[in-house]
């Protein structure tokens, strides 16, 4: 990795000479196990943060101007405290600027930033590198300014300022893995309680590894926004007398689904029967893992991939075929599409030594589909944190 402060001094020497230090903060990047297809409003997810990491560094200027340099482009912006505001052209610097102002909002910013980025994780594939930058940014300005702020209300305000930047919602969750994961295990995240907690695991000897399918994907928005308003009128029909906040998984635990959904349209009863699954997986999930049961993790984790591809119909025949190579490798416990879907990537956990021979089974993935798959080898990460003040 390059030395992001030295990066830093070297950028911005004219100001090398005021007084206080260069604040550096690193964030991982995430990839989802399990349940992000649920109904935020009650559903769960299984997530794990990864061992890729964007850095930033954070130091004062001598003037009231903000500047960002992107060190893996050797790009610039600028900004101002004035005119702290959404820029289509400042694209990457957007999400830095939505992190400033948490901290304009709290009446901390009354002199100018200078900021450096330096990303290791991968962009536009689904590992949440936009909301990485982010959870960086404001772990470095929160010890920059001294802000005693709890990490719940961080998000709360990030969260806040994202969405009046971007003019759309944002998941909690993303926020919540980044800035909470652990190294030594999983994170499962309520949405609406706006919880999370720790399923510990013994990852020795096991690596994840993440395909990037390099599937182009257009139009994939309106597919999901479908297949989640599905799933909304499909819970309304079942439960008239109910806010969707009120339903919780307990509802499902010894129902009969094919009851339950046979007066629903065949559309919306598939959409609601993967829903419905993956809320429970989440719980047989967390069960297998702590008491190391591998097998059962596997088989839960190829079912999930199942009811992806054939009840919420938003996988492709490459990450399916991806998926499959799994399946037949011996090694591999677990391999899912994970992300929005309609191609993107697929994990798998695997034992290291088994690694060779499923890359050797990936050989053929650019003959039969014409894309070539690039290959990341990740561990589970602890979440957001200083490395410097």
């Amino acid at each position: 990795m390059l030395d992001i402060g030295q990066i830093h001094r070297k950028e911005y020497e004219s100001d090398a000479d005021l007084p206080g230090q260069i604040v550096i903060a690193r964030a991982p990047g995430r990839v989802h196990l399990l349940g992000e297809h649920g109904e935020p409003k009650f559903s769960s997810c299984l997530s794990s943060a990864i061992d890729r990491y964007i850095y930033v560094a954070v130091s004062q200027r001598k003037d009231n101007s903000l500047r960002f340099f992107a060190a893996n482009s050797d790009e610039r912006k600028r900004s101002s405290i004035t005119n702290l505001k959404y820029k289509r052209e400042d694209r990457w610097s957007n999400y830095i600027k939505a992190a400033i102002q948490v901290f304009a909002s709290l009446g901390r910013l009354v002199k100018g930033l200078n900021v450096t980025v330096w990303g290791g994780v991968p962009q536009q594939i689904g590992l949440a590198s936009s909301t990485v930058m982010e959870m960086a940014t404001v772990v470095a300005l929160r010890a920059f300014f001294k802000v005693n702020i709890t990490d719940r209300d961080l998000i709360g305000r990030l969260i806040k300022e994202r969405e009046a930047f971007f003019g759309k919602p944002v998941s909690f969750a993303d926020y919540a893995i980044i800035l909470n994961a652990k190294a030594d295990g999983f994170i499962i995240v309520d949405e609406h309680k706006r919880e999370t907690r720790t399923v510990p695991i013994d990852f020795a000897g096991y690596k994840m590894l993440i395909m990037d399918s390099r599937v182009p994907r257009f139009n994939i928005e309106q597919e999901l926004r479908q297949r989640r308003h599905d799933v909304r009128k499909g819970f309304e029909s079942l439960f008239p007398k109910k806010e969707l906040r009120e339903i919780n998984d307990k509802m499902f635990a010894s129902v009969n689904l094919t009851e339950l959904l046979s007066g629903l349209p065949e559309t919306i009863r598939r959409r609601m029967l993967f829903v419905i699954q993956e809320m429970r997986r989440i719980g047989e999930t967390e069960e297998a893992l702590r008491k190391k049961d591998f097998q059962l993790f596997s088989r839960i984790i190829f079912h999930s991939h199942e009811g992806l591809r054939d009840l919420y119909e938003a996988s492709c025949p490459e990450t399916d075929w991806l998926v499959k190579r799994g399946q037949e490798t011996e090694g591999v416990f677990g391999s899912r599409m994970t992300g929005l879907g309609f191609g993107g990537c697929t994990y798998a956990v695997i034992k290291e030594e088994s690694i060779p021979e499923y890359k050797k089974r990936l050989e053929d993935y650019e003959r039969i589909f014409g894309f070539h798959p690039i290959i990341y080898e990740v561990a589970p990460a602890q979440g957001a944190g200083l490395i410097s003040v």
